[in-house]
């Protein structure tokens, strides 16, 4: 007897939690398929479908949609259900700003302390990032995207600073995977590449201007992607070439 594919397969399968963690379980599988787009914005949740594909009752599910409304990925409308959030174009203007900001002081930190652990890692993850490019393979370049911004954090023990860039990333991700391309694989490379080289260089001010051109290039693409694709960002239809005023240089 053939078994019907559910809608939801792609969150795992029933069985797959544990008793003690089904509630942060749910929510992470929730959130992973937000994340990466599995579940794009706008998407409708069948509550009662996603309870059949993972085999929990409704409770871990309407707390897990709880918690993820209120990390702004899911919109719960009374006496509608809950939906994917879109992406707000204001809130990651405001995220990238932070971001701008905080990773260039942490790398202006960082080469004053040219740790050897940091730059060996760094070397391996820029090798990673060719193999993943290399091979086409958009989802685990993201993953070594991320972790090349993190090993700078993580050689710093800055746990508080990477903590305010960690709560914006769920958000941020999904913006960055929506304009995922070959051509912006490589010419992530090659904003990785020239921060790394200031960083080897132990030039702070060629680190720092390469970090802020590698924001302002993803968001300068992110804006284009929205004005051609306005239905998938929550603020889409109002946002004008006018309002492209992310802070350049």
């Amino acid at each position: 007897m053939k078994t019907e594919v559910g809608p939801y397969q792609f969150l795992g399968a029933a069985g797959d939690f544990s008793r003690g963690t089904v509630t942060v379980d749910v929510t992470n599988a929730l959130r992973h398929a937000i994340v990466t787009l599995a579940l794009p914005p706008g998407t409708v949740l069948d509550k009662t479908a996603i309870c059949a594909q993972l085999g929990v009752s409704r409770f871990p599910v309407s707390e897990a949609l709880a918690r993820l409304a209120d990390e702004g990925l899911v919109d719960i409308l009374p006496q509608r259900g809950s939906i994917v959030s879109r992406v707000k174009i204001a809130d990651v203007r405001e995220y990238m700003l932070i971001r701008k900001g905080l990773e260039s002081e942490a790398l202006r930190v960082l080469i004053g302390r040219h740790d050897a652990d940091a730059i060996e890692a760094l070397h391996a993850n820029m090798a990673a990032q060719r193999d993943a490019a290399a091979r086409d393979d958009a989802e685990t370049f993201h993953q070594i995207d991320v972790d090349f911004h993190d090993i700078i954090f993580r050689s710093l023990r800055m746990t508080k600073v990477k903590s305010i860039i960690d709560k914006a990333r769920a958000n941020l991700d999904r913006a960055r995977r929506l304009i995922i391309t070959p051509r912006r694989l490589n010419h992530t490379i090659a904003e990785h590449q020239a921060i790394f080289d200031g960083i080897l260089a132990r030039d702070t001010q060629q680190a720092m201007t390469a970090i802020r051109a590698h924001i302002d290039a993803v968001m300068v693409e992110l804006f284009a992607f929205a004005q051609a694709h306005p239905s998938l960002f929550a603020d889409g239809h109002d946002f004008t070439a006018e309002d492209n005023d992310f802070p350049f240089g």
